[in-house]
C-alpha cells in the first residue's frame, strides 16, 4: 500500500509549469501541494489509496469535475497518475475558521464569536445549497476567511450533479466530529448515508460551536475508535452549548436531532443578519 507524501509526477509538472512548489498536507490519502505558475496560483491534490479506504484515490478527480459546474472549467485541471487521481484548483487565499476563531477558545469561558465571520461561512453554505449541491464534509478547515468573505473548499464528497462513473464512489461518512446523528447511524447500520442539506446545517452548528469552545459536539473519548465516536453521536445528546451572544441559540437549533427540525442555510443566514 502507498503512503504519501508524493511528489508531483512529471506530467503534472509538464501541464502546470510551476516556478514553485510547497507541500500543504499529507493525510488520509490525500498530498497537497501549494503550485505558483508563471499565471496563477493552484491548490494541487495527489489522490492515493489508504489501507481503510479506497475512494481516496479518486477524490480528487471527483472533486474537480464537481468544480467544473460550480467554477469556469478551464481554472480547474484533472487527471490520472500512478497511484489515483489528481487535480488543480484555484489556490485560495484566507484563514480557515478554525485558526481565526482559535484565540477566543477557552474550556469554560469561550468568547462571544464574530456574527460576520459567521455569517460568511453560513452565505458561502447557502450559495452551494441554493445551486442545487449538499457539501458532505462541512468542518471548521473548509472554511477559508477573507475580509470580502469566504471560501468552502474540498467539495470531494460533494452531490447534487452528474460525476463521471469512473470518479465516483460512495458516500462513507465525512470527519465525526462534524457528523449529524443520522448520518452517523446511516454509516453504522448500512455502512452508506446519503448527505443532505439538512446534516450540512447540523456540521455548521458543531464547526462553530468547535471552533469556539474546543469542544466537540458529543462526548467520546480521544482514542476511541470511529465505530465508537458514531455511536456516541447516535445515543447521546449533544454537548451544551456554551457559546455567548446570538450565536448560541442559533447552534443549539442548528444541532437538532431531528433534521426537519433544523433552519435552512437561507434561514440561518437571515439569523445572523437580524442579529447584526
Amino acid at each position: 500500500m502507498p503512503s504519501g507524501p508524493f511528489e508531483l509526477p512529471t506530467h503534472v509538472k509538464s501541464a502546470l509549469g510551476p516556478q514553485s512548489t510547497q507541500l500543504v498536507v499529507d493525510r488520509r490519502g490525500s498530498t497537497v501541494w501549494d503550485v505558483q505558475t508563471p499565471e496563477s496560483r493552484y491548490a494541487v491534490k495527489l489522490g492515493y489509496p489508504t489501507e481503510i479506504h479506497k475512494w481516496t484515490a479518486l477524490a480528487p478527480a471527483r472533486e474537480a469535475t464537481i468544480l467544473r459546474q460550480l467554477i469556469s472549467p478551464e481554472r480547474v485541471l484533472l487527471g490520472e497518475w500512478a497511484e489515483g487521481t489528481w487535480s488543480a484548483q484555484p489556490w485560495r487565499h484566507g484563514t480557515s475558521l478554525f485558526d481565526l476563531w482559535q484565540p477566543g477558545r477557552h474550556s469554560t469561558d469561550p468568547k462571544e464569536p464574530s456574527l460576520n465571520d459567521a455569517l460568511a461561512c453560513a452565505t458561502a453554505l447557502a450559495h452551494l445549497h441554493e445551486r442545487g449541491w449538499t457539501h458532505g464534509d462541512v468542518q471548521p478547515n473548509h472554511f477559508i476567511l477573507r475580509p470580502d468573505g469566504a471560501f468552502l473548499i474540498d467539495l470531494g464528497l460533494a452531490q447534487g450533479g452528474a460525476v463521471p462513473a469512473a470518479y465516483d464512489f460512495q458516500y462513507r461518512g465525512c470527519l465525526v466530529h462534524y457528523e449529524a446523528p443520522e448520518i452517523s447511524q446511516g454509516i453504522l447500520t448500512t455502512g452508506t448515508a446519503v448527505p443532505t442539506k439538512e446534516a450540512d446545517v447540523y456540521a455548521l452548528g458543531a464547526s462553530w460551536f468547535i471552533s469556539a469552545t474546543g469542544w466537540r459536539h458529543v462526548s467520546y473519548p480521544d482514542d476511541a475508535d470511529r465505530k465508537d465516536q458514531r455511536q456516541a453521536i447516535v445515543d447521546k445528546p449533544h454537548r451544551p452549548i456554551n457559546v455567548p451572544g446570538p450565536l448560541g441559540p442559533l447552534i443549539e437549533q442548528m444541532m437538532s436531532p431531528k433534521p426537519a427540525d433544523r433552519p435552512t442555510t437561507t434561514e440561518v443566514c437571515a439569523e445572523i443578519h437580524n442579529a447584526l
